[in-house]
């Protein structure tokens, strides 16, 4: 199986992938520097997406997997209006939540005719899985994603590709927030939220993350939204 570098967590990177894909240049990524009320106030709105990059730990998959259980026990079936995929391949966790954010979006964000437009004109019906394996055989969106990580990356990122971080997506549709996980069969419903209140909405979610490793640092949080 290909190597792939893992996706730096900066909106550079991700913003040079974003256009690879063909992702109208009126909306990016950008750094919410802090979960505070104040900080969250300078994020421009509206908010399309939220980022959360966490370690990934044995609480992380205790907890992945009960929610599993709990959704299967009860025939969870997942919402078919909600753009989900599993993740196959290592280390495209990045990759995988910027698509999640956009394709959840089109009905605001353009999208140019180009790798990801035709890479969701192909997915329309398939379930999470075959989403993931589309993914994975997408030549050309992950040969463009690593070659913009090779870019970046610094010279001793080559050497190992361990993961220890994941990208996960918050995003709100039909008035619920959702929490989309590559690495979750089905999308997690968070409760309701809608346009104006997402960001407050999703930050706490983030914050419930950060509460369960207390001590660890590695948590890094970015939105897409509107150009300025």
């Amino acid at each position: 199986m290909t190597s792939v570098i893992p996706m730096e967590s900066n909106p550079e990177t991700m913003n040079m992938y974003l256009k690879r894909l063909g992702v109208s240049e009126k909306w990016h990524m950008v750094d919410v520097v802090s979960l505070d009320e104040d900080a969250l106030n300078w994020v421009p709105r509206p908010v399309l997406a939220l980022l959360l990059l966490f370690p990934l730990s044995k609480t992380y998959e205790d907890l992945r997997s009960e929610q599993e259980k709990n959704l299967l026990k009860k025939g969870h079936q997942a919402p078919k209006d909600v753009f989900h995929l599993k993740q196959v391949l290592s280390n495209v966790c990045g990759p995988i939540a910027l698509v999640h954010s956009v394709a959840n979006n089109t009905n605001h964000i353009e999208l140019e005719d180009g790798l990801l437009k035709n890479y969701l004109k192909n997915a329309k019906g398939l379930d999470a899985a075959a989403k993931g394996a589309l993914l994975e055989n997408s030549v050309a969106m992950l040969e463009a994603y690593k070659d913009i990580a090779m870019n970046e990356s610094r010279e001793d990122a080559t050497s190992s590709h361990d993961i220890s971080n994941h990208f996960v997506t918050f995003i709100h549709k039909d008035g619920s927030l959702y929490e989309l996980d590559g690495r979750k069969s089905f999308p997690i419903n968070h409760g309701s939220t809608n346009a104006d209140s997402f960001l407050e909405d999703a930050a706490k979610i983030c914050r419930s993350f950060i509460a369960r490793e207390p001590g660890n640092i590695g948590f890094n949080i970015m939105a897409l939204v509107p150009v300025q």
